[in-house]
């Protein structure tokens, strides 16, 4: 929500009429120096949006505020050009409405398309979010990163390098959306008050890495728009994509990384298939390519990517992890319940080239149990066992 600069404003009053962290109020305006305001600047405040009010018979701005639980002030602040003492039945008013449920709702058959809808509603109501494309698809579609926090400290956490795993894209989105509720609502989340954790810590957060694939699984062969003679072919003239877990060209994109690749392609499909296809080379798919770069980019001290399904963490790679990466991932048990294994007779995943690459800590979380994917009523469970993983990232 903006509101615009009167003179004697400050961030500081915003946060104390708004009941918003100043820090949060900062991060949603990183262009506005806050000792430099001036009149007619328009500031967003997270966590509110505004809603259209019509004036009635006997309201005054005193009663209307009244009635909707808020400041005077926070009124006259959004309604500037309002004479208060003249108002008329019938005039149009903006009425500050504090966001306290979760938009991120609808998590069934969970698109691109939806994907993106959310993430630009979350970051219309909690501009502090900070997103980015880090590349595109075979398809042409944005590969999106989200980021929250201010800290030094840098974390990852990935979703649906498998297409048919679509179901982890969800349920980061939903963690996402109830840190950002409990942060400007002051609402601790198992007994931890988050915004020591943005302060301390930047989230990094790549929900869906195969949006093609995800589209693909969901939709049919239709969402292969001028592919949609190669994936039937590729699907042995299958309709049913439920099974896929392969990028748009066939390509499993957690078989393309340089980390004993060659030992993997050895004993994997030599042709494009719906799963198990390394490719020709290591980082052949631009979706590969993408998350190689963005980690060579950046800093992150962990890298998490959420698969599904077996209820297990998998977290060592040739014995290259650090000594630390053990102690994590005894947190990571605990919370989740899930059990962990050191090695597995599987090479070239994300998580291999992490470990290899930077020498630090990067686990393989298979979400939730069954067959994939995984229907979408098993999706409370298992995000509550997920909740665990994504709060000890934050705090360890």
């Amino acid at each position: 929500m903006e509101i615009t600069v009167r003179p004697g404003d400050s961030l500081w009053y915003y946060s104390q009429i708004f009941g918003v962290p100043l820090i949060l109020i900062e991060a949603s305006n990183p262009n506005i120096t806050p000792a430099q305001l001036y009149v007619g600047q328009n500031i967003r405040i997270p966590g509110f949006v505004a809603k259209s009010y019509t004036v009635q018979p006997n309201d005054s701005l005193w009663t209307i505020a009244m009635s909707n639980h808020i400041p005077l002030d926070m009124l006259q602040l959004l309604n500037q050009k309002i004479n208060p003492a003249y108002l008329q039945v019938g005039q149009p008013l903006i009425i500050p409405e504090r966001i306290t449920n979760l938009v991120v709702t609808d998590v069934n058959n969970y698109t691109y398309d939806k994907m993106v809808q959310d993430i630009n509603r979350l970051i219309s109501i909690y501009p502090f979010i900070a997103r980015q494309s880090i590349g595109h698809s075979v398809m042409g579609k944005d590969i999106i990163e989200l980021q929250l926090g201010i800290g030094s400290k840098e974390v990852h956490v990935n979703g649906s390098f498998h297409a048919n795993e679509w179901i982890t894209t969800p349920i980061i989105m939903n963690f996402l959306n109830e840190y950002v509720l409990s942060l400007t609502n002051n609402q601790p989340i198992r007994g931890l008050q988050m915004l020591a954790y943005f302060n301390n810590t930047r989230l990094s957060l790549v929900p869906m890495v195969n949006p093609d694939g995800v589209n693909l699984v969901i939709n049919g062969a239709s969402a292969a728009g001028n592919r949609r003679d190669d994936v039937l072919a590729i699907n042995n003239q299958n309709d049913d994509f439920s099974n896929w877990k392969a990028n748009i060209n066939g390509v499993d994109l957690n078989n393309q990384y340089p980390a004993l690749w060659e030992t993997e392609a050895q004993r994997k499909p030599t042709t494009p298939q719906p799963r198990d296809f390394p490719g020709t080379n290591p980082l052949t798919e631009p979706e590969a390519i993408a998350m190689a770069q963005l980690a060579q980019q950046r800093n992150f001290q962990r890298m998490n990517a959420f698969h599904t399904q077996g209820e297990v963490i998998y977290w060592g790679f040739q014995g290259l992890e650090p000594p630390v990466a053990e102690s994590v991932v005894n947190e990571f048990s605990r919370v989740s319940g899930y059990r962990q294994v050191r090695f597995v007779d599987s090479f070239a995943g994300y998580k291999d080239w992490f470990i290899q690459e930077f020498r630090r800590p990067g686990y393989t979380v298979e979400l939730g149990s069954g067959v994939n994917p995984l229907p979408i009523n098993q999706f409370p469970e298992i995000y509550e066992e997920s909740l665990g993983i994504m709060l000890a990232n934050l705090y360890l």
